[in-house]
């Protein structure tokens, strides 16, 4: 019995300390974005999974407009995954400045070349000194990463953290429908133009 209670406060306090170290984590995530200090929110972001997070969000919203009208051709699936994926990363790539990336996490605007201004939750509306309602913002999506809601429900937005090496750093934005929408005709309108 005593093995049993003793492996029991073993597994506790190590979901506790799991747990905590995220939410230190994401407490200085959010400090750096109150800050406007892009270096420090760079150095706390696994740029590579935060690119190819946002792309991916964009091209399933372009196959969404395209399929509205129509079935997508598993031709047109192709060239999306392909074509309108390199240019979905050189869009986002131009959005994952540390100017930017600051200006999205602190208020919560994104920026696009050709699409307007798009607007949503911010991260740094969280107060990780109220721990438990931060807590209850996070879900698990595997036991390496967290999803962090901006609002009640994933619709509203969030951010990502995964733990790499030594801590835990942003490795997705979880943009809210509407401006997932806008970055997506940006998509569209920039296909015309480049062919």
């Amino acid at each position: 019995m005593r093995w049993f209670f003793g492996a029991l406060l073993v597994l506790v306090v190590g979901v506790a300390v799991y747990l905590g170290s995220a939410v230190v984590s994401l407490g200085g995530l959010v400090e750096a974005a109150r800050a406007g200090d892009g270096a420090a929110i760079l150095a706390r972001t696994d740029t590579v999974r935060l690119r190819r997070s946002l792309v991916d969000q964009i091209v399933i919203a372009y196959l969404r407009q395209l399929g509205q009208d129509r079935p997508v051709k598993p031709w047109e699936r192709l060239a999306a995954n392909t074509y309108g994926a390199s240019i979905a990363d050189a869009m986002i790539a131009k959005m994952l400045t540390a100017e930017n990336l600051t200006a999205i996490l602190n208020k919560g605007t994104i920026n696009s070349a050709g699409a307007p201004t798009v607007n949503m939750l911010r991260l740094t509306e969280i107060d990780t000194s109220r721990v438990f309602e931060t807590l209850m913002r996070i879900s698990p999506v595997k036991p390496t990463e967290f999803l962090i809601r901006f609002g009640e429900t994933e619709s509203a937005g969030g951010i990502s953290i995964h733990f790499e090496g030594d801590g835990w750093k942003l490795s997705g934005i979880q943009l809210p429908a509407a401006a997932v929408q806008v970055l997506a005709q940006d998509l569209i309108n920039s296909k015309g133009r480049n062919g």
